[in-house]
């Protein structure tokens, strides 16, 4: 399996047959955009940076509201959340996406406004690869986050959602890695692995370079 982050809260997620994407921006949001095709696209909330599954090419079955999905052997679940700590008052609902696809279970927290319930935890047990939001101000801060990874205790967290030269509004990626106790991280173009290939020694953070 190859994962791609595109910017934002958008990653590629190619498997051996199928390709997902999360979390499609819309043309207004800044980033140019790689033109990515796949199969199932997954849309965690209806706000711009999130949404614009028409971007996406190959007509991929487009999944956008909590339930039980199977798509080509994938194997997906949308969790209810919020978008902020007061029952989703202030920015309205989100939807965190449990993915199970070529023996591997990721999940995309899409934009978490607070740290999951224990029925969520639950939901998301056995999580081998985080796509998590860390950059606050619209989600969970660093601290509240780096708990919810506590809690979940996945094999790889991929930070997402964060301050770049284009989303300039969210709180800088060097918060969450301080909370987790990391020095200076080093992105990597991808991240490629195999079930067998998951780290085994605790929850490791890896940061990806933006793809074109």
């Amino acid at each position: 399996m190859d994962i791609y982050w595109l910017g934002h809260s958008c990653f590629r997620i190619r498997g051996k047959e199928v390709v997902l994407v999360t979390d499609p921006y819309s043309e207004s949001f800044g980033y140019s955009w790689p033109g990515p095709a796949a199969d199932i696209v997954t849309i965690s909330h209806g706000h711009e940076g999130h949404n614009n599954a028409l971007r996406v090419e190959g007509s991929p079955r487009v999944i956008s509201r909590p339930g039980e999905y199977e798509v080509r052997r994938v194997f997906v679940v949308g969790l209810s959340t919020f978008h902020d700590a007061e029952q989703g008052n202030v920015r309205g609902r989100n939807t965190c996406y449990v993915i199970e696809m070529d023996d591997i279970r990721l999940c995309h927290l899409g934009d978490l406004g607070h740290v999951p319930s224990s029925r969520h935890v639950q939901e998301m047990s056995g999580v081998d690869v985080l796509m998590a939001p860390v950059g606050g101000v619209s989600t969970l801060d660093a601290k509240a986050m780096a708990e919810t990874v506590r809690l979940v205790n996945p094999r790889v967290v991929v930070p997402m959602h964060y301050q770049t030269e284009v989303v300039t509004w969210l709180d800088a990626l060097t918060r969450f890695t301080t909370e987790m106790g990391l020095g200076e991280v080093i992105p990597q173009p991808k991240l490629s692995f195999t079930r067998s290939g998951l780290p085994s020694d605790g929850t490791r953070v890896i940061v990806l370079e933006r793809s074109e």
